[in-house]
């Protein structure tokens, strides 16, 4: 069992260096990259160059790279202002306007952008306030921002599913194409989810009707806005190439496989970046110089989320190199336990372990196996996929907590600690649920 030794070494380093040393969480995977390495042998050299070889040519690492791109272009376009203007003046002036707001602004940007920390930052910074007027206190304030960031992970096109499926453990089981469809289902059970802890949040305070002075009229955010919306129309445009009636016409008339020569995740962010430079064109730099400065003050975040990435890539692939999977899975299986009670145990895994890290780290370190798991139980790779991605959503739901959470808090100017129980109960619990549900096929996908 040299894997799951392997494993519990990876797990161990990027722990301690993330919550002990309080180091970044980049640096703790080329840590726990290299805490591998010994595992695999004579030959760990070799592997180590294998696997950080793959990691770096693989295409879903670039795809990682232009989807970081296109949320900041988004982001310094003011794109993603005008969108929440136009939902705060559609639903803002109704009880617990901003946290329905909030919500569903979440839920859009979590299908755009999908890096938790931004989405808690970007709605955060908006609505906590603005649920603060209208007499929500702060915690739940936090919490609400906090829980609703993990739906950047729960719709298709997160690092966390990059990782998952551009492992050498899952890779082989799921082509990312169709996985696509079933994960924006299981957003949209996540989105429901989200929905019903609202109206109980909202139903439980004493929230007022937002004030019209906080929120442009429906006329003047629409003229603003409308064209924001187009966001989710050019995204629809390469699924729709690539899946049903008019992939297999389009395959027809060229002799080839659309769903293979067209990449999803290569031209959603292309189509994306294109559309936000045409809608945000008036704010964007107009000189050389400053579209030179606009990518230096982009580059910290390339570095980190390609740090992280890429060695969650080699990491993973180094674990494959020792067995890891079979390994995780012989023991799994050998337990002989019913779907749904190896369902619940991956599900506690997977969760336990993206409280301390984040989804993308948890996807390299378990998530893997917990795919390889279930499909070796019988389940559908893409369902198995889909529910793995649901349970580590809880990034920011389960104590101590990753970024989007401190983010959250801190716009609030709340002790995390006064968020833990409700986390718990709102969204870690139901998401556990959501997921198990899911591998059962009892919410379909």
């Amino acid at each position: 069992m040299i894997g799951i030794w392997a494993l519990g070494a990876y797990l161990a380093v990027i722990l301690l260096w993330t919550t002990v040393v309080k180091r970044s969480v980049g640096e703790a995977m080329i840590l726990g990259f290299l805490a591998v390495l010994p595992f695999t042998g004579a030959a760990a050299a070799a592997v180590g160059w294998d696997a950080l070889y793959d990691a770096i040519t693989d295409e879903i690492v670039y795809a990682t790279m232009a989807f970081v791109f296109m949320g900041y272009l988004l982001d310094k376009a003011g794109v993603l202002d005008r969108l929440i203007d136009l939902l705060n003046s559609l639903i803002g002036g109704v009880k617990g306007g901003p946290a329905w707001v909030s919500t569903v602004a979440s839920a859009g940007l979590g299908g755009v952008v999908h890096n938790q920390a931004a989405i808690a930052a970007t709605v955060g910074s908006v609505t906590i306030p603005w649920m603060e007027k209208s007499k929500l206190d702060k915690p739940s304030a936090a919490t609400l921002v906090a829980g609703n960031a993990g739906m950047g992970i729960t719709f298709p096109f997160s690092a966390s599913m990059f990782v998952l499926v551009g492992s050498a453990t899952v890779g082989p089981l799921l082509d990312i194409n169709a996985l696509v469809l079933p994960l924006l289902f299981g957003g949209l059970w996540c989105f429901l989810h989200r929905l019903v802890v609202t109206w109980l949040l909202v139903r439980k305070s004493g929230m007022t009707p937002l004030d019209a002075a906080h929120r442009l009229s429906i006329r003047s955010a629409f003229g603003r806005g409308w064209a924001t919306l187009l966001l989710f129309v050019v995204v629809a445009i390469p699924l729709v190439i690539t899946t049903g009636a008019l992939a297999k016409g389009l395959s027809d008339w060229t002799g080839g496989d659309v769903t293979k020569s067209v990449s999803v995740i290569v031209w959603i962010p292309v189509v994306l970046i294109i559309t936000g430079l045409l809608l945000g064109r008036k704010n964007l730099p107009g000189s050389g110089r400053g579209w030179w400065n606009l990518l230096q003050e982009s580059a910290p975040r390339f570095g980190i989320v390609g740090v992280t990435v890429v060695f969650a890539f080699a990491g993973a692939n180094a674990l494959a190199a020792t067995g890891l999977p079979k390994q995780m899975t012989t023991l799994l299986n050998g337990m002989n336990l019913p779907l749904w009670l190896l369902a619940i145990l991956i599900g506690l895994i997977i969760i336990a372990v993206a409280a301390p890290l984040s989804a993308t780290a948890t996807m390299a370190a378990v998530g893997t196996v917990g795919v390889a798991s279930l499909v070796a139980a019988g389940v559908p790779a893409t369902t198995a996929a889909v529910a793995v991605l649901v349970f580590s959503s809880c990034e920011a739901a389960v104590p101590p907590g990753g970024a989007p959470l401190y983010v959250a808090c801190g716009i609030a100017d709340v002790d995390p600690l006064r968020t833990f129980a409700r986390l718990l109960t709102h969204y870690a619990l139901p998401l556990l649920g959501i997921g198990v549900l899911i591998i059962l096929g009892i919410l379909p996908i």
